[in-house]
């Protein structure tokens, strides 16, 4: 009897949805941050559930053509984006991570409010997304 790979096309299909669903909200949870419970932490955990759920549904050969990135990379970029928002302050005579805000009209959005703390959550998104990312990969790649 020939063995035939699983059928899956529930999960693939579903995967679509949940994972734009995912992405959707991770967007949200990252601009939301510095006003209201979200930020770069809890935005890169939710990126980076969508992600793996892409690499379950469609294995790694596919999800790395969709999303050419070394999440490796992503580390030491998201800790230097962090790191260079905080010390930025001391370029204007203020305390290290001083923040500062002002109103902005955006193309599409209008009026929007964007804080120096946006660049600072992106960091850590950045941040959290790789770590992340890297260490269920590693783990993964462990089983063969």
């Amino acid at each position: 009897m020939k063995m035939h790979g699983t059928n899956d096309l529930i999960l693939r299909t579903a995967t679509v949805l949940i994972s734009f669903i995912l992405f959707a909200f991770s967007i949200y949870l990252f601009l939301a941050g510095h006003n209201a419970p979200g930020g770069g932490f809890v935005g890169g955990l939710m990126t980076a559930s969508a992600i793996v759920l892409m690499y379950m549904a469609y294995g790694e050969r596919a999800v790395s053509k969709i999303i050419p990135v070394n999440f490796r990379f992503l580390v030491p970029t998201g800790l230097m984006i962090a790191l260079l928002t905080g010390v930025g302050s001391f370029a204007f005579g203020e305390p290290f991570l001083n923040q500062t805000f002002g109103h902005f009209h955006i193309p599409l959005l209008g009026d929007k409010e964007l804080a120096t703390a946006l660049l600072f959550d992106l960091g850590v998104y950045l941040t959290v997304v790789g770590i992340t990312m890297t260490i269920i990969l590693s783990i993964a790649g462990d089983r063969d």
